[in-house]
């Protein structure tokens, strides 16, 4: 039987999740029309502006946001300042998404937060679920009194309902064409819409990118006189070791070389280790004090699950959220990198909207089985649809709709020759993620 604090908490997540939820609305039901900036302005307005109580990082892309996010947070905390983190979605509760030093927001207070927010919420008709969620966190951010927050976008960046903080640094991490109904379907313009977060004379750090979106990003922060630092150009990085405990590598700026190490592994995680490394030495020339061994030790103190998470290692079960074939082909390679002879027991399932095509002609030549599945999601894709579509490969297609049934399945296939990778959504990743870790 259900606690009153556990009625309330549910209560105050019913309230959240009654209004429009773009993450959970069908692809054909979005549109750029749907998102405007003026409500979060006037909801931030009714509460007080609670932005504004607090110094930023705020960090847009289409992949490694939240690895980004995570590993600035890392650094902070172990500098010593009062760090939060805005970052969506969440693995398992809701209050993962506003964290201060890497707790997550109290759920008592977050029932409060919603009982005190429904009178301005009132004020402002069309509010959705996100631009309540942010006002929140910003809200609790602002009262926890934090020294800064590292703010992820939830989608896009110009129009997000993040985009009401003018921070210190903006981080624009690597960008791939998705979400391309509202956000266009060419580089140039997601560019656009991601460099939306650049302020006048704010320092924007870049990750290496295509010429053409580099183009538009270049031309943003030209425009706003915005200092641009471009990761691979610099800053660049050496490796200097890698295993399933994780890369050290050097980064590397002019004649100036800092050794880190990081536990998340996949080249790409070198990547944007340096974009944060980057970021973070753009914010000690705004005025926070940062040492070398504290930005060393918070990287290798980061925790980011879900990401090539490896949660056994014999046979291997490894979890992972690459959920566009460019992100599965770098997850290709680096199965291919520390499992180069096994094959794989592939769970997998993916959001409706997603470019399922690209990324079964990825995956699939790794792949002796292949469980179709599907998070408990609205956007999921129907996994009979999804084995449907995946009928020519070579491999043996299972459908197993639930993704602990999928999971179990997999472990039970599984030989010592091979190894069980769940990916696609994040949602299936958290769900096969709990599952393992017996949190149902």
């Amino acid at each position: 039987m259900k606690s009153s604090a556990d009625k309330n908490y549910q209560k105050a997540l019913d309230y959240i999740y009654s209004f429009v939820d773009f993450s959970r609305t069908h692809q054909e039901n979005l549109s750029p029309d749907n998102f405007d900036l003026s409500r979060m302005v006037r909801f931030m307005d009714a509460l007080r502006r609670p932005q504004e109580a607090f110094p930023s990082i705020h960090v847009a892309g289409s992949k490694g946001k939240g690895s980004v996010s995570a590993l600035c947070a890392s650094a902070l905390q172990q500098a010593g300042y009062k760090v939060g983190l805005y970052t969506s979605p969440h693995l398992k509760d809701f209050e993962e998404r506003i964290q201060v030093d890497g707790a997550p927001m109290d759920r008592s207070i977050l029932v409060d937060y919603v009982e005190e927010i429904k009178p301005a919420v009132v004020q402002i008709p069309g509010l959705t679920t996100f631009e309540i969620m942010t006002g929140l966190g910003f809200l609790y951010f602002a009262r926890q009194e934090v020294d800064i927050a590292v703010v992820e976008v939830g989608l896009g960046g110009r129009l997000d309902a993040t985009n009401v903080i003018t921070p210190q640094v903006a981080v624009i991490t690597s960008l791939y064409l998705d979400h391309v109904s509202i956000l266009g379907d060419t580089l140039d313009q997601i560019a656009r819409e991601k460099g939306g977060i650049i302020k006048p004379g704010i320092p924007v750090v870049c990750a290496p990118q295509e010429d053409s979106a580099l183009e538009v990003i270049r031309e943003i922060a030209h425009d706003k006189k915005a200092p641009l630092t471009v990761i691979g150009v610099d800053y660049k990085y050496q490796f200097l070791s890698k295993s399933l405990d994780g890369q050290e590598f050097l980064a590397i700026e002019g004649d100036h070389q800092t050794r880190l190490e990081i536990p998340l592994l996949g080249d790409y995680q070198v990547v944007n280790a340096l974009v944060a490394y980057a970021a973070l030495q753009a914010l000690r020339e705004k005025g926070f004090p940062l040492k070398e061994q504290e930005i060393q030790q918070g990287f290798k103190n980061t925790s980011w699950p879900a990401r090539f998470e490896v949660l056994r290692r014999q046979p291997p079960l490894i979890v992972d959220s690459a959920h566009n074939p460019a992100s599965i082909r770098k997850l290709r390679e680096t199965v291919d990198e520390f499992f180069p002879e096994l094959p794989l027991i592939l769970v997998f399932g993916i959001s409706e909207d997603k470019q399922l095509d690209g990324m079964l002609a990825e995956i699939l030549p790794r792949t002796s089985v292949l469980i179709a599945t599907r998070a408990d999601h609205p956007r999921a894709m129907d996994p009979v649809e999804l084995a449907r579509r995946a009928a020519d490969c070579s491999c043996e297609v299972v459908v197993e709709p639930r993704v602990s049934d999928a999971l179990q399945r997999a472990l039970e296939l599984v030989g010592d020759q091979e190894l069980v990778l769940v990916t696609g959504s994040i949602f299936v990743a958290a769900s096969a993620r709990i599952a393992w870790l017996g949190e149902d």
